[in-house]
């Protein structure tokens, strides 16, 4: 009983989370009177006509291969610096230790609107602003902490033998951290680079404010949002060309994300 009872609740919640993805779908598929009909049709004539003016529109490719440039640069940078800051957090003692954690975890406490006005008056002061590298930057300060402290579980979780052994072989720290320690760690990393990746391609308030002529998905999403009227149609076929990508990541490295996460929950 109490298995079937478990087994309607998820798929309850399951539907319950899938549904706007079929409406989505369902609204990019629509004709503009079917998209207004009140009440809402489930039953219509499909047309690709809303996916034919976005994949022709060249707006849409400046979006997604902006996007592009700055999630993936946002991910190298991020797993470069929180990979080792984390593991000397996990294994290394020295004063200052817990302060400096738990410093990098406040970061991630600030809401962001308010480190946005600091990030545009430096930029304006050092011409980052509408630029690659701004983005990138300010992408990478948002979600170094949460890299830092998911790779601290990580590291924390595995055993210290293995960089005893190594240290008893002649290795070095570094060597043993290059060696041994970063080899078997791929799944963290990978979890880290999987979750940056998509908290880039999704975050708007900063892509809006700092990357003014480089729009980015999500702010080039909010452009069929006008003033008198909403191209609904076109907006959700934009909007599920653009999430394409992102389930095509999660479908093929969801194992890997998954272990990353509960790995540094298992000893």
């Amino acid at each position: 009983m109490k298995s079937v009872l478990r087994q309607g609740v998820l798929w309850v919640f399951a539907l319950w989370t899938v549904f706007p993805i079929y409406w989505l779908l369902n609204t990019s598929l629509k004709m503009p009177l079917d998209v207004t009909a009140r009440p809402p049709t489930f039953i219509f004539a499909p047309t690709f006509a809303n996916y034919t003016a976005m994949l022709h529109d060249p707006a849409i490719i400046g979006f997604f291969v902006t996007t592009l440039i700055v999630a993936v640069g946002t991910t190298i940078f991020t797993v470069l610096l929180s990979t080792p800051a984390a593991y000397v957090l996990a294994r290394f003692r020295f004063r200052g230790n817990t302060d400096i954690g738990f410093w990098i975890l406040s970061s991630r406490f600030t809401p962001p609107v308010a480190m946005l006005i600091p990030f545009f008056v430096m930029f304006e002061m050092t011409g980052l602003l509408n630029t690659y590298a701004g983005l990138i930057i300010a992408h990478v300060a948002i979600n170094l902490s949460m890299g830092v402290w998911l790779m601290r579980s990580f590291f924390m979780g595995l055993p210290k033998e293995l960089e005893e052994a190594a240290s008893l072989d002649g290795a070095s720290p570094l060597k043993t951290f290059l060696s041994v320690i970063l080899p078997i760690s791929r799944t963290g990393i990978a979890a880290i680079a999987i979750l940056t990746f998509l908290f880039t391609w999704n975050e708007f308030l900063f892509s809006l404010v700092l990357g003014g002529s480089l729009p980015t998905v999500a702010v080039g999403l909010y452009k069929f949002i006008g003033y008198e009227q909403i191209e609904w149609g076109h907006l959700s076929a934009a909007a599920i060309i653009m999430l394409l990508p992102v389930l095509a990541i999660l479908l093929l490295f969801q194992k890997h994300l998954v272990q990353g996460l509960t790995m540094g929950a298992v000893k």
